[in-house]
């Protein structure tokens, strides 16, 4: 299973989450199972709009879960880390929705407001 891990900034759009993704896709030559967005950003109708365009079932994972995933994640954002406490949204809600046994397969890209990281699972958690 692979998951695909977003983040973004307020009021996204679905396109911009989209093209990324399609690119990631392009990068690893697999196709995407789930898309991961953090529970806060639950109000973005970007993600939801994006999910339903990929054709993808979305995870919202919570901040426990985001949190507690952040040794595993290889990059950093001071940014985010300033904004939401998280220093990798993208990375982590991938990793956390591909289960424990999961890895990255493709660290974080970003573009146009949005990071998305890929990650590798047995299943979901």
């Amino acid at each position: 299973m692979i998951v695909v891990g977003i983040g973004c900034r307020r009021e996204v759009s679905a396109a911009a989450i989209v093209a990324l993704a399609q690119d990631a896709a392009e990068r690893i030559a697999a196709r995407l199972d789930v898309l991961a967005a953090p529970e806060f950003r639950g109000r973005e109708a970007g993600i939801a709009e994006a999910a339903t365009t990929l054709g993808l079932p979305i995870r919202w994972i919570d901040h426990a879960a985001l949190k507690g995933e952040q040794g595993r994640c290889l990059t950093r954002s001071v940014r985010a880390e300033a904004e939401v406490g998280l220093a990798s949204v993208a990375e982590a809600a991938a990793l956390a929705a591909a289960g424990p046994d999961s890895r990255l397969i493709l660290p974080r890209i970003a573009r146009d407001g949005v990071t998305l990281a890929l990650a590798e699972g047995p299943g979901a958690a």
